[in-house]
């Protein structure tokens, strides 16, 4: 048993000299010393030997398994370093390299103009008011004075979700809900999403954005109108934009006009973008129709106000030039790093 013992010794010690990974050791580990290993099976034949023998075995015994595991410790070290070192040849840093460029992004054209008029009208008191998406019969037409036959109210134009609900064809309908909730004076803007039934195309979308504005209080006049919508422009455009409002019809506004700016492109010389006219229309406007008011409970002998309505992608592509809707929401970079 003696020489067994020097024999499962000197096997470990020759397996032990070549181990090159972990794993590897492990298995030597098992195969000598694990519990069906070598020196686990000549320790299981001691009960055969005689009370001399045993003693002298037994110690001999543990003086080869405090060989091997030594060892196995001493070669487990060794390959922990050797890993160490493997580990940071291969995540070495070189300082000298270029680094990466990390490209920032930036707002969408979109949100640039819709800032921009946020703050050209929070500058001149009004603030933001917001409301549903998903409007009613009465907040998105009645209220207005838009009535059952009018064609705003037909399937080909809204997305009716039912007989009594829709998403909203404008921003108008919070104007209805700040009046029924808030006592004049009112000055108030609303943007948001809106949707209608449109083919997509360079200058339609089934879902744009609006702003829309509304002041009411004592003796407010078309005057007033004017005069607020003119500084908007020339905050917008700049000081020299040209101005000028034509009669036009809305159901809930009386008188009623649109504004045309004078053309970005050609300074209103006429060209392609204004098709020769040199005006742009931006925005439709109008005193409120008494019966809004009167709707909303307000007495409308005793208050008045005007109303005003744009879409904003149609101003973005008068105030930067472009020419196709669908790029706002294409996401094409080279569009978007322009702005």
């Amino acid at each position: 048993m003696k020489e067994k013992l020097q024999s499962i010794k000197q096997q470990a010690m020759e397996r032990l000299k070549d181990v090159k990974e972990l794993k590897a050791l492990d298995e030597i580990r098992v195969e000598f010393l694990g519990k069906k290993g070598e020196l686990t099976q000549v320790l299981r034949g001691m009960k055969d030997l005689s009370a001399e023998e045993r003693p002298i075995i037994g110690q001999m015994a543990n003086e080869v398994r405090e060989a091997i595991e030594g060892k196995i410790e001493e070669a487990k070290n060794i390959l922990a370093v050797k890993a160490q070192e493997m580990k940071l040849k291969s995540e070495v840093i070189d300082v000298t390299m270029p680094g990466r460029k990390r490209n920032l992004g930036h707002r969408h054209p979109m949100n640039l103009v819709v800032d921009e008029i946020k703050e050209i009208f929070l500058g001149m008191g009004y603030k933001i008011a917001e409301g549903p998406e998903i409007e009613t019969e009465y907040y998105n037409f009645e209220a207005l004075n838009i009535p059952a036959e009018h064609p705003a109210r037909d399937e080909q134009d809204t997305f009716y979700i039912n007989k009594n609900f829709m998403l909203r064809t404008a921003t108008s309908p919070i104007q209805v809900r700040v009046m029924e909730n808030e006592k004049p004076p009112i000055r108030i803007i609303c943007p948001g999403k809106v949707y209608r039934s449109d083919e997509v195309d360079a200058t339609h979308s089934p879902v744009f954005h609006q702003l829309e504005g509304l002041v009411v209080d004592k003796n407010i006049t078309f005057a007033d109108l004017k005069g607020a919508l003119e500084v908007f422009a020339k905050e917008l455009f700049g000081d020299k934009i040209k101005v000028r409002f034509r009669p036009h019809f809305f159901p809930f506004t009386e008188p009623s006009a649109e504004m045309d700016v004078a053309c970005v492109a050609c300074g209103g010389e006429g060209c392609r973008v204004c098709k020769g006219s040199g005006w742009i229309e931006i925005l439709g406007c109008g005193m409120v129709h008494p019966k809004v008011l009167k709707m909303a409970g307000i007495d409308p002998d005793v208050y008045t106000g005007f109303a005003f309505g744009m879409g904003l992608e149609r101003l973005a592509m008068s105030k930067y030039g472009i020419k196709d809707l669908r790029l706002f929401v294409e996401n094409d970079v080279r569009f978007l790093d322009q702005f």
